[in-house]
């Protein structure tokens, strides 16, 4: 299962992420900041002001003749016409992938109502499909709040993974003194954490690989999904690095000990034997006793501390509201040669339910499930 790699990248172009909607857009553009490699792009909204900002090669402005450009105006139900309206260019801007991440916020109009038609047309073609969306703020009404359940509701039923990351989350790991343009870029940073962790899982070598049929089936065949990261250097790097990951307070209300599946990455410049065992004993310690743990460790030289370690945690079969129960064999096997070690999010198919994170553009920590 494992195999020693050189470190070399084992690029897929197979692996794309759409951004639908305003926040998915926007999230797209942080990613792009980061120079995610590996995997493409594509923005898709209603908004052809907001579409044309986001700096990515590939754009659908979708619902010309129901929005005329002008936005879904905050009604999900336009937002899923509009998708409809222009299926065909969106089936094309998922033509050969092998995996799709779908980056949007909940409760507006475009993400909300677009997203579970992207996810639907992607799982018609076979294709692993992980949403990595947000959940409003709490100021910003009860109704948009509903109206993000649902959104949430609907997608959990047409995805494989669902990372759902609620913006009141990133309050609690924030300084007080942050203003909300720092809020929300954090929350993109933790949609495009979930992404890297996932992308550099399939597209990385390193010194201890899990393959992409291993990630596959930790993300289909069990339930809702968590995601946590933590960082360290110095002597105690594993224990604090992983301490980090699965204690985050934007992990507070997720119970490790019932997860059935973990994925862990291991990112770093040199990677000790023991370190290594630490951190699975930590994790081990954590699962269900009958989990299925798969680790995994990449070689980074991006890192902010010549002696900094990263540790990645995906873990699965936990409860969520948002997905129903499907089997595996509602998702053919997906091909896609998977090298590297980082992590995933919620599950789609084949699990129990999907789960969800913060709902900011970027926290640290996700929770995810399957339809």
């Amino acid at each position: 299962m494992f195999e020693i790699q050189n470190d070399e990248t084992v690029h897929d172009s197979r692996i794309k992420v759409v951004g639908v909607g305003g926040a998915g857009n926007n999230a797209l553009g942080h990613m792009v900041a980061e120079k995610i490699h590996g995997v493409t792009f594509s923005a898709i909204n209603t908004d052809n002001q907001v579409l044309t900002k986001c700096q990515v090669d590939n754009r659908v402005l979708i619902g010309q003749q129901t929005t005329r450009g002008r936005g879904a105006g905050c009604n999900p139900d336009v937002g899923k016409i509009a998708a409809e309206e222009n299926r065909d260019e969106i089936e094309r801007q998922l033509e050969g992938a092998s995996m799709v991440f779908i980056a949007a916020g909940m409760g507006g109009g475009t993400g909300t109502g677009a997203a579970p038609v992207v996810a639907k047309l992607a799982r018609e073609k076979n294709i692993l499909t992980v949403a990595v969306v947000t959940k409003p703020f709490s100021f910003e009404g009860d109704e948009k709040r509903q109206l993000a359940e649902e959104g949430l509701r609907k997608l959990g039923e047409v995805v494989d993974s669902l990372i759902v990351l609620p913006n009141d989350k990133i309050m609690k790991v924030m300084d007080k003194k942050c203003t909300l343009v720092d809020a929300f870029k954090e929350a993109n940073s933790v949609l495009c954490g979930a992404v890297t962790g996932i992308s550099d899982l399939v597209t990385r070598t390193g010194f201890m690989n899990v393959d992409f049929s291993d990630v596959k089936t930790v993300m289909t065949k069990y339930g809702m999904s968590m995601m946590g990261t933590g960082y360290a250097s110095g002597e105690d790097r594993a224990r604090l690095a992983c301490q980090a990951a699965i204690s985050s307070p934007l992990l507070e209300d997720v119970d490790l000990s019932g997860a059935k599946g973990v994925l862990v990455n291991i990112t770093c410049r040199d990677l000790g034997l023991m370190e290594f065992d630490e951190i699975g004993q930590m994790i081990r310690e954590k699962a269900d006793r009958n989990a299925t743990i798969k680790i995994g460790s990449v070689v980074s030289d991006d890192l902010e501390d010549e002696d900094g370690l990263k540790v990645t945690v995906v873990a699965t079969g936990l409860e969520s509201p948002y997905r129903k129960s499907l089997t595996m064999e509602e998702h053919p096997d997906v091909s896609l040669e998977s090298r590297g070690a980082m992590t995933a999010t919620r599950q789609g198919q084949g699990v129990e339910k999907p789960s969800v994170m913060p709902d900011i553009p970027g926290p640290s920590f996700l929770k995810s499930q399957r339809p």
